[in-house]
């Protein structure tokens, strides 16, 4: 069947692409997602988890973003300002995170981080790296972890 013959078949469609992907876009994809997911997912209660540390004028100085989600914890964001670096912030969140994961019932944890960023430092608290993509986004690498906990 040639293309021309499906088109007879099925209603036109007019693929529209873009570099500027707008909000309201976002919402209608992902509440398409989102609805098909509701039904066949078992969990449906993922739950934010945000530690942050500020400073004395109130400024966040450090500070990590995940969610909690059934048997998952997923690390987004771990953060501690350059100041800061090298004083075990970093690890004292990274273990109240998993802390707090555990007593949600998480019993693994995801993340990823690029080359450049801290790689060795998961390792150190045993991380175990999954895969990684090579050339990413040109020339580096990001590394994918898990962990038990």
């Amino acid at each position: 069947m040639h293309s021309n013959e499906l088109n007879k078949e099925r209603e036109i469609i007019d693929f529209e692409i873009t570099d500027k992907v707008d909000e309201k876009d976002k919402r209608i994809i992902f509440n398409g997602l989102l609805e098909y997911n509701l039904k066949k997912i078992e969990d449906k209660n993922p739950r934010d988890l945000g530690i942050y540390l500020q400073n004395e004028i109130g400024n966040k100085v450090a500070g990590l973003i995940g969610d909690t989600h059934g048997n998952w914890f997923s690390i987004k964001y771990l953060w501690v300002s350059k100041d800061l670096r090298g004083q075990h912030i970093g690890s004292s969140i990274l273990m109240q995170a998993e802390k707090v994961a555990k007593e949600r019932g998480c019993k693994y944890a995801f993340l990823d981080t690029f080359s450049f960023q801290a790689p060795e430092f998961y390792k150190k608290f045993g991380y175990k790296e999954v895969f990684t993509l090579e050339e990413y986004p040109l020339t580096g690498k990001r590394h994918y972890f898990t962990k038990e906990l």
